[in-house]
């Protein structure tokens, strides 16, 4: 085995997100789904982009999102993701270096632009999100680091990105990378409408062994499996997955590993918006998971991480979550 130089590397979208305020009547001159998520088009995204207000940018994506959790707990990462030689392209890998990320994918030179997530934020806290995918979603195979990978203790797959195929070709490329290094492979399954599209290729995945780490919510369970009841969910998965990680929302999480079973509540706070719970979830686990700590411990590091992420707006930890962790869990 190579040696270890990392504790998690990713393969995800890397989106740009800019948030800006905004008022209802503005939602409404430039006919935005008020509190949904809309694809938009290059032009869609510079006419959004034109009609906003001072507005925060800042590197996004499930899998960077991720990423940004473990490191600020103190893991070391890398990131593999797609940009364009633009100015978003360089906010992205300004922001995640920053964060203490590694991330060396060459920028594409060509079109689409890199990918942003234009969020206008209205007084009741409605979040209108507006999504242009662009460079993410070109991700070839040959812009891996095949030795990066192959020196993580884990690599951290975002089921978003299973959607196009330049990206989901480099995705399998480097399951086999990690797989013949002898490292770890984890996966989230992102959504519903993902696996309502590529279920059939996660299920494949889990019989050929190649997951050892699944992240999944309730309902993302029940697409997989086709059981709408969770014991009956974690019952068809428990003897396929090693480790299998279903959050529960309000009702905390629950992981099965090897015969063994942990659950615990979620962490109380105020719920100002959820978006990142999901991601920043996986953060603590995966840090728990990547240091070999018990089941129960990696699911209340997550719970904490999902806590932090909830209360605030935006997908990127606030709090100082080394010092959170302390106080909470000692």
């Amino acid at each position: 085995m190579p040696e270890t130089r990392y504790d998690v590397i990713a393969i995800g979208n890397a989106i740009v997100d800019i948030m800006a305020p905004s008022d209802d009547a503005t939602i409404e001159r430039l006919s935005l789904n008020k509190g949904g998520m809309t694809l938009v088009d290059a032009d869609g995204a510079r006419r959004l982009y034109e009609a906003m207000g001072p507005a925060r940018e800042i590197s996004g994506g499930s899998a960077a999102n991720t990423l940004a959790g473990l490191a600020a707990l103190g893991a070391q990462c890398a990131f593999i993701g797609q940009v364009a030689d633009d100015q978003f392209g360089r906010v992205f890998a300004h922001d995640i270096r920053a964060g203490g990320i590694a991330f060396d994918t060459p920028a594409r030179e060509a079109e689409p632009p890199t990918a942003q997530c234009l969020i206008f934020v209205t007084p009741d806290a409605q979040r209108t999100m507006n999504t242009f995918l662009g460079a993410s979603q070109f991700l070839p195979a040959a812009a891996l680091d095949e030795a990066a990978i192959a020196a993580a203790k884990v690599l951290y797959l975002e089921g978003y990105l299973w959607d196009p195929e330049e990206p989901r070709a480099a995705m399998r490329r480097a399951i086999d990378a990690a797989r013949s290094a002898g490292r770890e492979v984890a996966f989230t399954l992102s959504e519903v409408f993902v696996i309502d599209r590529h279920g059939d290729d996660f299920r494949s995945l889990i019989a050929d062994g190649l997951i050892d780490v699944l992240f999944a919510n309730h309902t993302e369970l029940a697409a997989l499996t086709g059981e709408s009841e969770l014991e009956a969910g974690l019952a068809a998965l428990q003897d396929k997955v090693p480790t299998l990680v279903v959050t529960c929302g309000a009702e905390g999480a629950v992981a099965l590993k090897g015969g063994e079973r942990a659950q615990v509540p979620s962490v109380a706070t105020t719920i100002v918006d959820t978006t990142g719970a999901g991601d920043l979830f996986a953060s603590g686990f995966l840090y728990g998971h990547v240091n070999g700590e018990p089941l129960e411990r990696c699911l209340q590091r997550g719970a904490v991480c999902a806590a932090e992420i909830i209360s605030h707006y935006g997908a990127r930890p606030e709090a100082n979550l080394k010092a959170l962790m302390t106080k909470q869990l000692g």
